[in-house]
């Protein structure tokens, strides 16, 4: 399918069929869809869980209001942002790029200096809110290549961070559980498997200022 037909095909799947998996070759291209997405500065700073063991979704069920595409789906994902923005996270970039680009590293020390002087000097609410939306910039390739590859995805923000992170233990690693997605393929009961997509028009959308 092309792209918009992919788009078209996809929704928001609530019942997934439990016996049917994800090939390991489509989780590999739904991993690099996630690695290439865009990101602020680049900096890529958020960490995605894989959640597959089974006791562990049951866990975080009753934290999620007991939705049962969490432990239904074949793969539940966790996008943690990061907590804070610290130096290193930065240097590890600029070296990263040193040596992808083939730069010397020293000529990307003015771009250092200036990502350290903007980002580490902001609030922490700021740095939450920053770097959590960088998790759905991901989140969005996810659910792109998944339509493309026809499987079925839940994009879910119902769920409470806080029991996410004391279950996962994330606050010791500096990580929040920022938003969610369940992968699998429909059941054949699955309501919204044939419902009309529910769409503004194009002329409800957008505005042209020229």
């Amino acid at each position: 399918m092309s792209v918009l037909e992919s788009l078209k095909w996809r929704y928001a799947t609530k019942s997934f069929d439990k016996s049917k998996k994800i090939k390991k070759e489509d989780l590999e291209k739904i991993k690099e869809a996630v690695r290439l997405s865009a990101t602020s500065y680049g900096l890529q700073l958020f960490k995605v869980l894989i959640i597959e063991n089974d006791q562990t979704r049951e866990e975080l069920k009753p934290f999620s209001y007991n939705q049962t595409q969490i432990t239904d789906s074949d793969i539940l994902m966790i996008f943690c942002s990061n907590t804070q923005v610290k130096s290193s996270d930065i240097d590890d970039y600029i070296k990263l790029k040193s040596e992808t680009e083939n730069i010397n590293i020293e000529n990307l020390k003015g771009y250092a200096d200036f990502m350290k002087a903007k980002l580490t000097s902001m609030t922490p609410e700021k740095t939450s809110i920053w770097t959590q939306k960088q998790t759905y910039l991901a989140l969005s390739n996810l659910l792109t290549i998944c339509g493309e590859l026809q499987i079925d995805t839940c994009p879910i923000e119902g769920f409470e961070s806080e029991k996410y992170n004391e279950v996962l233990g994330l606050d010791s690693k500096g990580l929040y559980a920022a938003v969610a997605v369940s992968i699998g393929y429909r059941s054949e009961d699955d309501k919204g498997s044939n419902a009309d997509k529910v769409r503004k028009t194009n002329m409800q959308l957008f505005e042209t200022i020229s």
